[in-house]
């Protein structure tokens, strides 16, 4: 009976031990970054994300976020998806080295529980205009007031600090992890999400609206990353890779339709252009730089068949470059075409043209040939001991200095004696 009793008691232990170790708690770890902008393709990726776990029952959804800010309507769009998400959402700023800067804070705020690992950052969080510099000083107290308000509401909701993110707004306050924690503008310092989440074993969220009671040590953790498809959609929204893909598709389709029948400009062409055009719907663009671009080819291309000595591919290339640094002037500072890639295509386009409309005009001064002088000094292929192929076209031929003309050899004509050639 003893021995008995004693198994029992060891199967009881072993089966305690077992719960302990397996609690069949998962979270899903939702990795953003290293250095994942804030645009709608992001926003996408996350927001289904969140929507995976909840739909799969996890017990926690854990934002793995380290990002440099992006657009405004994006960051909005993720924050109110977490505020809204009908499980608890942690927001770890991690690895080391990582930060939740500009639009990765008001993320970071928006989350039930708000950690950093030790060598982190967070804040720097000023609005500025779509060039990068400062805001004009009446919409600057507007959007400055707005974005501090919002950013205070969401520490105040979670019952974090709420002076700092109206520091964060006005100065561009930026914390270290051991400031941020001794601040209490985060929750939680910990090393690896692991140990998060045994910090955070019966931790009580502060969010009245949303109270979770959180036992997440030992559980079960599912990464969530990128897939390919996010991070090439997420690579063709940079506005000087959309900028190449509009002038390559342009190009590509123009040259199809001078050259009907190559094909493959045109294919290629048709996919560059579309390709742009879904970079144009995703970031907010200037028309009047995209109109500047199309009158820029435009004239171009009517250089070509005009003569303007110059005039017109000067106004082209003048109207190309100021096209494609005003494209995306209405975007955020990230998303902006780079000058020194303006330069780069519109300086070579310009010396490549200059160089074709030089040739184009000299051909057009040369005088014209005609008759059968016009194959003197030509080079020609004998194809019989007595004929020769020049110009397109078969000519009875002689050599100057009476030889046999061997098939295959190449000659040059020298005179034209009515029908017959000599050559040497």
């Amino acid at each position: 009976m003893r021995a008995l009793l004693a198994a029992l008691g060891l199967a009881l232990v072993l089966t305690a031990g077992a719960g302990a170790s397996g609690s069949g708690k998962r979270v899903l770890a939702i990795r953003f970054g290293p250095d994942l902008e804030v645009n709608p393709v992001t926003q996408d990726y996350l927001t289904s994300q969140l929507s995976r776990a909840a739909n799969d029952h996890y017990d926690a959804a854990v934002i793995l976020l380290d990002t440099p800010g992006g657009l405004s309507t994006s960051m909005k769009t993720i924050y109110t998806a977490e505020l809204n998400a009908k499980l608890p959402v942690i927001v770890y700023v991690s690895p080391d080295g990582s930060r939740a800067a500009s639009a990765g804070v008001w993320i970071s705020e928006a989350a039930d529980v708000l950690a950093m690992a030790p060598t982190t950052n967070i804040g720097s969080s000023t609005p500025i205009d779509s060039s990068g510099a400062n805001l004009g000083s009446d919409l600057r107290r507007k959007v400055i007031n707005d974005a501090a308000a919002s950013l205070t509401a969401l520490a105040s909701a979670h019952k974090r600090n709420t002076t700092w993110p109206g520091q964060a707004v006005r100065v561009a306050s930026n914390l270290t992890a051991q400031q941020a924690l001794h601040m209490h503008v985060i929750d939680f310092i910990a090393p690896t999400l692991p140990a998060l989440l045994v910090k955070l074993d019966g931790y009580k969220t502060k969010d009245t609206e949303r109270p979770y009671v959180l036992h997440l040590a030992g559980a079960h953790i599912d990464n969530a990353n990128p897939g390919l498809f996010t991070r090439v959609l997420n690579a063709l929204i940079d506005p000087n890779i959309i900028s190449l893909l509009f002038l390559a598709g342009i190009i590509g389709i123009g040259f199809e339709i001078f050259h009907p029948g190559i094909v493959l400009p045109g294919a290629l062409g048709a996919v560059a252009l579309l390709t742009a055009l879904f970079g144009f719907s995703v970031l907010p663009i200037s028309w009047t730089g995209l109109a500047l671009i199309l009158l820029g080819v435009a004239l171009l291309v009517i250089d070509a068949h005009v003569v303007s000595h110059g005039a017109l591919t000067i106004s082209g290339l003048i109207s190309l470059t100021v096209g494609m640094l005003m494209l995306f002037h209405n975007a955020p500072a990230p998303y902006h075409t780079s000058v020194w890639l303006t330069l780069s295509v519109t300086v070579p386009l310009g010396l490549f043209w200059v160089f074709a409309m030089s040739k184009a005009v000299a051909i057009r001064r040369r005088p014209p040939t005609v008759g059968p002088n016009r194959v003197i000094g030509e080079q020609a292929i004998v194809r019989s001991p007595a004929q020769v192929f020049v110009a397109g076209e078969l000519w009875r031929a002689r050599r100057a200095d009476g030889g046999n003309l061997t098939p295959g050899d190449h000659v040059q004509v020298e005179a034209v004696d009515g029908l017959e050639l000599t050559v040497r």
